[in-house]
């Protein structure tokens, strides 16, 4: 091999030490979560998705919105195919997500939010008044718990073992079947339920009992007085029956604008898309 040759061969080889250096270091996030950024614009919109959802549950609200706005949409990690993340606790996400807009200069970002990322966007507010320009709660409460039990309490550190053993130890076919009467219950749109219960089996089975847990046993009503900015809160037509519980979680917040779905179940973007994009584009503008 002549000398002109080698040297090539020694340029090449750095070169692909070095772009192999590059997607090591810069196509792994440090973050517990996957970011699409997409859109354009000078205001952003932060879209949490839900317990075990993909960042896709957004794909049309992000549509609405792409033509002015910079869009971050997030699938949290051990979620729909996202590899998972050591600490997994519903205030470590919220903590990541709140250190990510601040690390980005994102200013003053709108931030959506689905069921936990709902509540992930409530407690970001009320955490980092200053952080957000407006929330959207999609069918999210302060504490979920409360619902079945109004006498309950939050555990400081709850006991999540026996849930995730329990999850870890079911077959495909057993966790298949749970999931597909949960999201019977939980939706009506017959076609995305099917790309839910799929991220549910793309799902880690640790993060899926250990979050399910976790966020089951964090109560937020306490901090809510604490959001300054604009809070529009959307709920599934059938809490409607429910009002005055649902309400008096919520009546620390001083700025909520609460609404009523006028059909469906818990993916109110699914269930009633024409009423719920709608009332996002009224409010975010």
């Amino acid at each position: 091999m002549g000398a002109d040759n080698a040297k090539k061969y020694f340029i090449l080889f750095i070169l692909l030490a070095f772009g192999a250096l590059c997607v090591n270091v810069f196509g792994q996030s440090a973050e517990p979560f996957e970011v699409k950024v997409t859109g354009h614009g000078d205001k952003a919109i932060i879209l949490i998705p839900g317990f075990a959802s993909s960042g896709a549950v957004w794909d049309d609200t992000r549509e609405i919105f792409e033509k002015d706005h910079l869009c971050y949409t997030l699938t949290m990690a051990g979620f729909a195919g996202v590899p998972a993340k050591s600490e997994t606790t519903f205030k470590a996400w919220e903590k990541a997500i709140a250190d990510y807009i601040l690390k980005h200069k994102i200013s003053k970002p709108v931030i959506i939010g689905h069921s936990m990322g709902g509540a992930m966007a409530l407690a970001i507010a009320a955490d980092y008044p200053d952080l957000p320009s407006q929330i959207v709660i999609v069918d999210a409460l302060p504490f979920l718990a409360a619902m079945r039990d109004p006498s309950i309490q939050a555990k400081e550190k709850p006991d999540c073992a026996g849930a995730i053993a329990q999850i870890k130890a079911m077959s495909d076919a057993q966790f298949r079947q749970m999931q597909q009467g949960s999201m019977t219950m939980l939706m009506a749109d017959t076609i995305h339920r099917r790309d839910v219960i799929e991220w549910s089996m793309r799902s880690d089975r640790g993060v899926f009992a250990g979050m399910y847990c976790d966020f089951f046993n964090t109560d937020l009503r306490s901090k809510l007085g604490s959001i300054k900015c604009p809070a529009m809160v959307l709920l599934e037509s059938y809490f409607a029956n429910f009002k005055p519980a649902i309400e008096d979680q919520y009546k620390l917040l001083q700025t909520g604008d609460y609404r009523y779905a006028t059909k469906g179940l818990h993916f109110i973007m699914y269930d009633d898309k024409d009423w719920y994009e709608t009332q996002l584009k009224n409010f975010v503008g």
